[in-house]
């Protein structure tokens, strides 16, 4: 089995980016993903789900040169899932995607 993950949506936010002590760069951004359908009812649906982003290196890099809040990306890579504990001591459990390829979609 393959841990494979493609998705075309709307960036959230402008990406976070940060830079590592080794020069590497990190990208962070939300991206959101609609679904369209008719319920029992007849009636039309459109849900939005939001996903977390997360990119290294040169993909980080393109996403810092050209994706803004509202940008139509596709991106392509694997779930990861990891857990932490907050500041109330509380633990958190978070779901990201680790991209390792963009395509930007629109102007």
């Amino acid at each position: 089995m393959k841990n494979k993950v493609q998705l075309i949506g709307n960036v959230g936010n402008d990406p976070e980016i940060k830079t590592l002590e080794n020069g590497k760069k990190l990208a962070h951004l939300n991206i959101a993903t609609n679904d369209k359908y008719t319920n029992d009812k007849g009636e039309k649906v459109e849900q939005t789900e939001w996903h977390r982003i997360t990119a290294w290196g040169k993909t980080a890099e393109i996403i810092e040169k050209y994706v803004v809040k509202g940008k139509e990306i596709a991106v392509e890579g694997k779930l990861t899932h990891r857990s932490y504990d907050d500041k109330n001591g509380e633990k958190r459990y978070v779901t990201d995607i680790v991209v390792n390829e963009i395509l930007l979609l629109s102007k």
